[in-house]
């Protein structure tokens, strides 16, 4: 038979294991270089945002995430250490009523009262996170509208003429509060970047607020996490912190349009892309104004392409065109059947979108 204090060796044995495998996870996150740990498309380490924040709206987040975890670990270990007692020591068949003769009960109202308040004060302790990061500490220096699509993201700066549009990347400056307008085009979307803020959802039809700030310049990952159609798990995006005077020349780049073409084949490939692209696309100083797919004026200036799907090169970039169902099953994007003559000139014109 197994003996008591053996079940309770196996059960100590059990949660250090787990202490030690949380530990190397944490280590493994630390030495990663930030290409590795931040990257979008990077496999190593994919629970790091567990371990690490990376802006004051996601501290008080992660230490509920600690204390969660912790206490249900607990749980976990102590219903399983008394499974296994109640398993290896029964009580003898003429015992069957011993847990009312002899007071057995008392466990029973004991650990339902102490469960009760240990859900209570769980609760205080989550309502009071959603208080602590609802508002920043000071008033926000950048507001910017996020637009979720299926499957990709929206972003817009500014207003009037100063008015631009990005995709799938939201630039920042570091150490500043950063207001978020979120919307949805069409269905129930989930704005998520793990190690600066929480999840807030975006809907049809309503402007959600969310806030977030990077406390130094780095790159952090962003996910949809509402499913929302086949393409769901490829709905990424990317938030660039970057110094203040980083972020003034990327904007300034941003705010200009598209780059006068240089070469015949470039402008052969512009009145292609005016001719069969601007039905969806915009490319700010050209004929193309469509408002339904992302704003191309600077494609060539994102790291990724099609919401984090693929990285961002003219050859990907083709591909991309001519292959998009291939790539990315389902989306909005059709393949565009174009002869190797149209490819090159197509090629050549996005080549100066910078």
């Amino acid at each position: 038979m197994v003996s008591v204090r053996r079940v309770i060796a196996l059960v100590v044995h059990v949660g250090a294991s787990l202490a030690t495998a949380l530990f190397q996870l944490g280590a493994s996150a630390a030495g990663a270089s930030p290409r590795e740990a931040e990257s979008l498309t990077a496999a190593s380490t994919p629970l790091a945002y567990f371990l690490h924040s990376k802006g004051p709206a996601a501290q008080p987040v992660i230490y509920l995430g600690w204390t969660l975890t912790i206490i249900c670990v607990l749980v976990c270990v102590i219903i399983a250490g008394l499974l296994l007692i109640g398993m290896f020591r029964r009580r003898k068949p003429q015992d069957a009523r011993a847990l009312v003769s002899e007071g057995g009960l008392r466990l029973v109202y004991v650990g339902s009262v102490l469960s009760t308040i240990a859900l209570f004060g769980i609760a205080v302790y989550m309502l009071s996170v959603l208080a602590e990061v609802a508002d920043p500490s000071k008033t926000p220096g950048l507001t910017v509208t996020v637009t979720a699509y299926d499957w990709w993201w929206k972003v817009d700066y500014g207003d009037g003429e100063s008015r631009f549009s990005t995709a799938n990347e939201l630039h920042i400056p570091s150490r500043v509060p950063v207001l978020v307008l979120l919307k949805s085009a069409d269905v129930i979307h989930a704005f998520w970047v793990p190690e600066l803020a929480g999840k807030t959802q975006t809907i049809p039809g309503t402007t959600n607020r969310q806030w977030i700030e990077a406390d130094h310049p780095g790159v952090f990952r962003g996910q949809c996490t509402q499913y929302c159609g086949v393409q769901h798990a490829h709905m990424a995006f990317e938030v660039y912190a970057q110094t203040q005077a980083d972020y003034d020349r990327w904007y300034a780049a941003q705010m200009g349009a598209a780059p006068a073409r240089s070469t015949a084949q470039a402008i052969r490939g512009r009145k292609l892309f005016e001719g069969r692209c601007a039905g969806c696309h915009t490319v700010r100083g050209s004929k193309a104004t469509g408002v339904q797919a992302p704003d191309l004026t600077h494609v060539l200036s994102r790291r990724l392409l099609a919401a984090g799907s693929v990285v961002n090169t003219p050859e990907n970039l083709i591909d991309w065109i001519q292959h998009a169902q291939e790539i990315k099953p389902g989306t909005l994007m059709p393949d565009m059947k174009l002869s190797p003559a149209e490819a090159g000139d197509l090629s050549a014109y996005l080549a100066t979108l910078k």
